[in-house]
């Protein structure tokens, strides 16, 4: 059993509590890509009514623009674009971008975040909603490159009898681009925390 901080407010917390929780912590984060995994995984079986499940079709996703010859953070990217489907019915895509955020360049990260007003191209006409959102972009420096993710890798990835490699496949890129932070505004205290001592 962990040592817990002794403190009831945060504005009473001690050294002593930010030692012991930043060594927990150290320990937390080396989980982070099986809770990813694990939270993946709830897409499996969730078709939605989609032709695939979702879990499919992210791996399809990530398949299309691995095949393409992608780098291995797009790939990730292209992986996680729909992991918020299940706590972010509403905004999935910002759930998704929230976590790859402090692990991939600002392009990608934009490029996921704002993937499903380009996909909305595909449908948006289909249930009342303008086609051309995405067009508020258009003088985006990523537009073109969300607008590609979408034409690529996204938009066909519903295929039944499309490769769908495994997401074993995925997991060494997966570990690669988690394995550090490159934005977060705790960058500094986490470069501190995981020197060795």
């Amino acid at each position: 059993m962990s040592k817990h901080a002794t403190f009831k407010r945060m504005d009473q917390s001690t050294q002593e509590d930010w030692a012991l929780i930043g060594e927990e912590f150290k320990d937390f984060s080396k989980g982070l890509v099986d809770r990813v995994i694990a939270h993946l995984r709830l897409l499996e079986g969730d078709y939605g009514g989609f032709p695939i499940d979702r879990f499919s079709h992210c791996l399809q996703t990530a398949t299309l623009a691995y095949r393409d010859g992608r780098d291995e953070e797009y790939v990730v990217c292209a992986l996680l674009h729909d992991i918020g489907d299940t706590l972010g019915s509403f905004n999935h895509p910002e759930v998704a971008a929230a976590i790859l955020k402090p692990f991939v360049s600002a392009e990608n990260h934009w490029m996921i975040e704002n993937h499903g007003v380009f996909q909305g191209h595909n449908f948006f006409h289909f249930i009342g909603m303008d086609r051309d959102m995405r067009d508020m972009f258009r003088d985006h420096p990523q537009y073109e490159r969300t607008r590609e993710f979408v034409d690529l890798y996204d938009n066909p990835a519903f295929d039944p009898d499309g490769e769908i490699l495994p997401l074993e496949f995925f997991e060494p890129m997966l570990r690669n681009v988690f394995a550090k932070p490159k934005n977060s505004f705790y960058q500094r205290a986490i470069e501190r925390l995981m020197q060795p001592a």
